[in-house]
């Protein structure tokens, strides 16, 4: 299982054996349709964890690793709607960052989540912190934030900084499709496949639960609210900034990013000054992926965060 494999190359020992009966499946109804979730490990006592996915409209796949965790208390993964198992409707008023997090409360109240703890990545960051603003829900015991995502301009910037960085080639690509407003062309797959390698997963080959996200990508709800790459925003979602905000946020929250993260260290130290409680971790050689490309090190991590924060309730 890749799991084992990539817990085993970086010299963890995996404690979770994982037993399908101890797992369970289902799907929620939300607005705009039905939501699949997965619970890995439902019959343990620990503070469950709750895995909020990338995107907008990627899947939870390329976050199993975590289940290394449901040796202790449940994991619960699920696809936000419009992406992996949950319904795909085409209406793109449904692409908000408001319905996304009505959807997240609905998924924590259907499952009876009364404490849980928060795993957003990416994308998955910004829903979680949303959802902490926006709901102000009791029992959320800590959060992790992985590649944290609170401001699109900031985002952009510093992928800006990286794209630099690529083959003179690919920047040009970029800027012609950039200044067109045509993203078909060759040249610019291209360089998002040299950006993507150097700076969302470096791993060679992918890992075979980071390939399925790929192919249970929701491109309507990506391409609607971020755009046609990392690097070139356009969507929806371009203005979007509550890093103004992340201080009423007092929860322990944890934030972790890679070395070459598209998200720079700097950008990651600077956003977690803005919590009332909170720590950061750079993955030397490690990019927007770094739970892909040093798992174990980031699963101890994470236990030790967590646990921390339970000693503290």
């Amino acid at each position: 299982f890749i799991i084992a494999a990539l817990l085993l190359a970086a010299n963890f020992s995996l404690s979770y054996a994982a037993d399908e009966t101890d797992n369970a499946e289902g799907k929620v109804a939300v607005e705009g349709g039905n939501i699949w979730y997965k619970i890995v490990g439902k019959s343990k006592k620990g503070v469950p964890l709750l895995v909020v996915h990338g995107g907008p409209g990627a899947t939870h796949d390329y976050l199993e690793p975590l289940e290394a965790l449901a040796d202790e208390r449940p994991v619960i993964f699920y696809d936000q709607l419009g992406s992996g198992k949950s319904d795909r409707p085409s209406d793109e008023k449904l692409w908000t960052v408001e319905r996304f997090v009505r959807e997240l409360a609905a998924l924590r109240k259907e499952l009876k989540l009364e404490k849980v703890h928060i795993l957003g990545q990416s994308w998955g960051t910004m829903l979680a912190a949303s959802y902490m603003l926006a709901e102000k829900p009791s029992g959320v015991v800590s959060l992790i934030f992985s590649g944290p995502f609170f401001s699109s301009k900031i985002f952009a910037a510093d992928c800006r900084e990286r794209v630099k960085k690529l083959n003179i080639r690919s920047v040009e690509a970029i800027f012609k499709a950039e200044s067109k407003g045509d993203f078909s062309g060759e040249e610019y797959k291209m360089a998002m496949d040299e950006f993507y390698k150097k700076h969302v997963c470096n791993l060679a080959p992918w890992p075979e639960c980071f390939n399925r996200t790929l192919d249970g990508m929701g491109f309507e709800v990506y391409s609607s609210m971020w755009g046609p790459s990392e690097f070139s925003v356009t969507g929806t979602l371009k203005d979007l900034d509550i890093t103004g905000r992340l201080g009423e946020i007092t929860v322990p929250a944890l934030l972790t990013g890679g070395e070459f993260d598209e998200i720079s260290p700097e950008t990651v130290k600077s956003y977690a000054a803005k919590f009332k409680n909170s720590k950061f971790l750079i993955f030397d050689g490690c990019t927007h992926s770094h739970h892909l490309e040093k798992t174990g090190e980031y699963i101890k991590e994470i236990i030790n965060f967590i646990k921390n924060a339970e000693n503290k309730m």
